[in-house]
């Protein structure tokens, strides 16, 4: 392998769209292309174990150039196949390498991984070392406050400590802690109280990492507030269900200018991607779902979206079902 280059993580990623299952496809990553050409995205999360089996790693890992720049989250407890993993991550091209120390779900669980590897910091750190050995990209971190009743400031740091040392380079931190045993996963992101404050503390006492917020931010206003005590901001579900609240991140946050961006022109944008797609054997629907959500809250808003869902679910869909819906936002301004 080459000579390692200087892996730090670009602090100018101030604001990422959170890694979501059944969200955060490579569709939803190139619609968010079309609102912001500079927040951080991520995958879905990708089991390394399932990266070292199949023979069609392209279905999980392929991407358009367009993503950039693009992290992989990976989920895992195993160092060897972390380590293949983070090798394929940097051949396939990805900005980042991320690991998820935070999901709670009972599949995630059962395997010894996510949310269940906060109480297992030596275990992290020999995964993170094993990442570090085999890519030249930077390794971070996506987890918790805490799990059960290992939730205190005190293991939170010590968790911190032990793996940044062993190279991980910025920590993501969901503002709650999870009960591994007693909530489904959609619970552990409303139940769990969000403690914002513990975050802002970990960076003061940590000044020299990365450390950047998540859970419970809803508005360019809430990131605003966030960045005042930290370095970044993850957006998770207002960013899925609402896309075009973050029309300003590029100019707020990254100095770049912007011009209003309205419903209509991303539809437009997406057709072309969309007509690849199906070339490729896609089908409409795979777009069209995501294209639901950037009408909300104007009169119509409902009907437009139920009569795109029904037409764009079709077998014949073709490329005419989207540029009818964007005509019919053009002509109300939309």
């Amino acid at each position: 392998m080459s000579q390692k280059k200087n892996k730090k993580t670009n602090n100018a990623y101030k604001f990422s769209v959170a890694p979501m299952l059944d969200c955060t496809d490579k569709h939803f990553r190139v619609l968010m292309r079309h609102i912001t050409n500079r927040a951080l995205l991520y995958t879905e999360m990708i089991v390394a174990q399932a990266l070292h089996h199949t023979q069609r790693r392209e279905k999980l890992l392929d991407f358009y150039k367009i993503e950039h720049p693009l992290a992989i989250q990976l989920g895992g407890s195993n160092p060897n196949l972390l380590r293949e993993a983070a090798k394929i991550a940097e051949d396939w091209g990805y900005d980042e390498i991320n690991l998820n120390i935070g999901c709670p779900s009972s599949k995630v669980i059962s395997g010894n991984f996510g949310a269940y590897l906060m109480a297992k910091p030596d275990q992290v750190a020999r995964c993170v070392e094993a990442m570090v050995s085999a890519s030249n990209l930077p390794v971070t971190i996506k987890t918790r406050l805490g799990i059960d009743n290992l939730d205190s400031n005190e293991n939170l740091i010590s968790f911190i400590d032990t793996v940044s040392k062993a190279g991980a380079e910025k920590f993501t931190i969901h503002a709650r802690k999870a009960w591994l045993k007693g909530l489904d996963p959609k619970q552990n992101r409303t139940i769990p109280p969000l403690q914002p404050e513990r975050v802002f503390d970990l960076k003061k006492k940590r000044p020299n990492l990365i450390i950047e917020l998540n859970g419970g931010i809803n508005s360019i206003l809430d990131c605003q507030a966030a960045l005042e005590n930290c370095d970044g901001v993850m957006v998770g579900r207002a960013a899925y269900e609402y896309p075009l609240r973050w029309e300003k991140v590029d100019e707020l946050f990254f100095g770049e200018q912007t011009k209003k961006i309205k419903a209509s022109y991303v539809i437009k944008k997406m057709i072309p991607h969309t007509e690849n797609h199906l070339q490729n054997g896609g089908r409409v629907w795979d777009i069209g779902r995501h294209l639901m959500h950037l009408v909300k809250d104007v009169p119509g808003a409902r009907i437009w979206r139920n009569q795109l869902g029904r037409k764009a679910q079709e077998k014949s869909a073709d490329l005419r079902v989207l540029e009818e819906a964007a005509h019919q936002l053009l002509d109300r301004g939309l």
